[in-house]
This record gives C-alpha cells, sequence and structure tokens, in this order.
C-alpha cells in the first residue's frame, strides 16, 4: 500500500487525508447507491439462474458459499465505485482479479506472521510465495496505471465544474478515481495515487464481504428478525431496487449491519501510536490509577474483545439489533459517558460519538476509516436485496461456520447456505400484494 492512507507517515498522511476525504461526500454516496444496486442485481440474477439450473435440487433451493460470493460483489463494487473499473467478477476470473485475490491474501499473510521475512535482501526473488507476490503486484500497478492516465486523458473542464457543485449524478464516471484527478489536475503524483487507490482495494474489498457474512451467519440463526428484516424490506422497497432515500427508511437492516459489525468487526485489531507521553484510563476491572504511556509506544487496541465487553454492552455475545434503539446510561462505569444517539443528531448508523468510543467499527478520531458510510450503504443495499428475494439457511450447523482471525475476521472454509426464492410482499393503499 506504500503512502496510502493506512499506512502513511502523519505528514503524508494528512495531505492525503485532506485530498481524498471530501471526495466521500453525500452525493457521492447518493451516486454509489446505483452502483451498489448495478452490482448486487448482477448477483442476485447469477443466483436466480443457478436456481433454474438443473444443478439446483429439484428447483427449489441453492447451496452457495455466500463468503465466496459476498466477496466478488465487493470486489466489483470497488472497481466500479474508486476505479470506474469492472472487474466482472461474478462471471469470470481475468488475470488481475487473480492477482488481486492474490495480493489481499499476501495483505492478511503479513499482517498475522511473526517475522518479516520478506524484508530480507533477495526474499522476493527466492521465496517462491514472495515471487508470485511480486508478479501479482505487477499486474495490478499496470492496471492502475493504466486507469490513472486515461483519467488525466480524459479529464473535462464541464465535468469539474459539476464535481465542485457535487453533481455526481450527473456524471458519466462518478468514481472516487475521477474526482482525484479532476479536482488536482495533472499535477498528482501517478505513485502516491495508486498507492491510495491500492490501499482502498485492499481495506475496502474483504471487510465488507466479511460484513455481509456474518450479518447472514447470525440472521439465519435468528429467523424471527429476518422475517422481521424482509417484512421492512417488503414495506420500504417492494419490487423496488434501493435508493440513496430508502436506505434512510431501512432502519432496522442498518442495525443488522451494525450489530454484525460488533459482533464480527472488521478489522478485530486496531493499532495506534502514542505522539507523547499519556495515561491510559484503567478501565474494565483494571487499574484505577490507569497506566502511563511512553511516548512512540505502539498500543495494540482488541476492538472485537471491546465490542464484547460486558463492561458497556447487556448480553453482550447475542445477536440484538435493537439494543442501538436504546440510550444507555454509564451508571458510573469509570470514564465512559454511556451510549446516546442524540450526541449525533442525522447519523444513519451508529458510530463513535453516540456510544462514546465503545463501538469502533472503523476506528476513531483523525485517522478513523474515510469511506465508513461507503461500506455501511454498500452492505445495507447488498444484503436489502438478497433478502428481498431469498430465504437463507445454513446448510449445515452454525458450530461447522469455524472462525480464522486475521487482518479480518472470516470463516475457514466459506459460509454455506441455502438460497430459496420467497414470496415478496408489496404494500400499497394499505392492501397486500404477493408477488
Amino acid at each position: 500500500m506504500g503512502k496510502g492512507l493506512i499506512p502513511a507517515d502523519l505528514d503524508t498522511w494528512k495531505k492525503r487525508r485532506r485530498v481524498i476525504a471530501p471526495g466521500f461526500h453525500a452525493s457521492y454516496l447518493e451516486a454509489m447507491v446505483k452502483i451498489f444496486s448495478d452490482c448486487s442485481e448482477r448477483t442476485i440474477m447469477k443466483f436466480e439462474k443457478l436456481l433454474e439450473s438443473e444443478q439446483s435440487l429439484a428447483g427449489d433451493t441453492v447451496q452457495l458459499d455466500l463468503e465466496a460470493e459476498f466477496s466478488s460483489l465487493a470486489l466489483d463494487i470497488i472497481g466500479l465505485g474508486v476505479f470506474n473499473y469492472d472487474f466482472g467478477s461474478f462471471t469470470n476470473e481475468s488475470p488481475v482479479i487473480k492477482a488481486v485475490y492474490g495480493t489481499l491474501s499476501e495483505a492478511e499473510h503479513r499482517s498475522t506472521f511473526y517475522i518479516p521475512y520478506w524484508k530480507i535482501p533477495l526474499a522476493k526473488w527466492v521465496v517462491p510465495r514472495q515471487r508470485k507476490f511480486q508478479n501479482d503486484l505487477k499486474i495490478i500497478n499496470e492496471c492502475l496505471d493504466g486507469l490513472i492516465r486515461n483519467a488525466k486523458e480524459t479529464r473535462q473542464e464541464t465535468d469539474i465544474e459539476q464535481l465542485q457543485q457535487r453533481q455526481y449524478l450527473n456524471l458519466k464516471d462518478a468514481s472516487l478515481l475521477r474526482f482525484l484527478v479532476d479536482m488536482r489536475g495533472a499535477d498528482v503524483d501517478d505513485s502516491q495515487l495508486r498507492d491510495d487507490l491500492m490501499t482502498m482495494l485492499v481495506a475496502g474489498h474483504e471487510t465488507t464481504a466479511a460484513v455481509l457474512t456474518w450479518a447472514v451467519f447470525l440472521l439465519a440463526q435468528n429467523p424471527t428478525k429476518l422475517k422481521k428484516a424482509q417484512a421492512e424490506i417488503d414495506l420500504v422497497l417492494g419490487l423496488e431496487r434501493p435508493s440513496f432515500e430508502s436506505i434512510k427508511k431501512l432502519e432496522y437492516l442498518r442495525l443488522i449491519v451494525v450489530e454484525a459489525l460488533r459482533l464480527y468487526p472488521q478489522p478485530p485489531l486496531l493499532i495506534r501510536r502514542t505522539l507523547k507521553a499519556d495515561v491510559l484510563p484503567g478501565g474494565y476491572q483494571g487499574d484505577r490509577d490507569g497506566y502511563a504511556i511512553p511516548a512512540g509506544t505502539d498500543i495494540f487496541l482488541s476492538v472485537y474483545n471491546l465490542h464484547r465487553s460486558p463492561y458497556f454492552w447487556d448480553r453482550p455475545h447475542d445477536f440484538e439489533p435493537e439494543r442501538f434503539q436504546v440510550p444507555k446510561e454509564s451508571n458510573d462505569r469509570q470514564g465512559w459517558a454511556g451510549f446516546d444517539p442524540s450526541r449525533s443528531p442525522g447519523a444513519l448508523y451508529p458510530n463513535e460519538i453516540i456510544s462514546d468510543f465503545a463501538f469502533l467499527p472503523f476506528g476513531g478520531g483523525p485517522r478513523k476509516c474515510v469511506g465508513d458510510q461507503f461500506a455501511f450503504m454498500e452492505s445495507t443495499v447488498a444484503l436489502a436485496m438478497l433478502l428481498q428475494k431469498f430465504d437463507v439457511e445454513l446448510k449445515g450447523s452454525p458450530e461447522d461456520v469455524e472462525l480464522v482471525t486475521g487482518a479480518t475476521i472470516h470463516t475457514k472454509n466459506g459460509l454455506w447456505c441455502k438460497l430459496r426464492r420467497r414470496e415478496v410482499r408489496c404494500f400499497s393503499n394499505e392492501k397486500e400484494m404477493i408477488v
């Protein structure tokens, strides 16, 4: 990821954050909802064709590894939304797609391996895994360089005016790459821009796929909550695709995504470095005097344990999307102000401010993930369109789904589920119509 937002030094990060953050404007997200829906619809159509094929069981159900399907979906969305590049991974595997998955695998390997052997001189040529990685990286970089070059060559003043006025819906290409190139001009550094795009590819792909995977895993074990979500989808959407406005009405579905992120945060671990000496509070059953931390200390934050702490959450291991609808008093918990939605008025999704940093799905503070709303909305749209058309149940027992923790929390052997076509209930003029 070079000097992309995640690994960048402080000075580089400040400059890039100022450039990138405006690109995730509300108008951009509104334009992205169409891409979320387009890509999700392609995935749904694939499922429907499988149901109609002879391979399905009596045409009644189809068995799929939804984790793999969500991974393809998330890759296509990142490609179109960030690069204006259609990976088309739901139908084929191009060399670029294979290289992307190889690079993502290497990213996780490096984040969890004990010794950074890849830094040893000549390792990238001697170690087979590292030789493959260098080749994968070369393929992706050539692809990104081509996209950057094309974006610069097709830069138009009319597009720049529309971008400045946040008129994304009028643009043929509303991608983040288009914004970064058009707003900065030909002087934008190709190497830095490629690092930015690579970071978004790595950080924004598997994380979203994991959110959808665990949301379905939890819903499949809670049929009452699944039906409640489908009833809301039927009422708000009927047979229509989600829009920016309809997402605002899918309150329960949004909370399902949030609760999935509480139980299975992506990533499960955050790392911060102290800029100056400080004293950390003692926290739950800790030292009441806190802990002195010298400047330059690396702090590892276990978001997974924070999100399941009985100090902050009632029945912390239970799947209860409704919990985010109810304010929670601090009850004299040291250093915590409780859970209060009024702290962030207008927020579509609960965040670290509402929870006083007891909920950190995208981090917090200045280096919080810049694409949090993009990921939230992407997950909401994809989940809505899946549940709109299908009932979902696990192929085996929940115990069969083994958890693997690395850069993200994912399954060991996939999330195998049975999909069954469902009746869609449309509500109009207080009359119910079943389709």
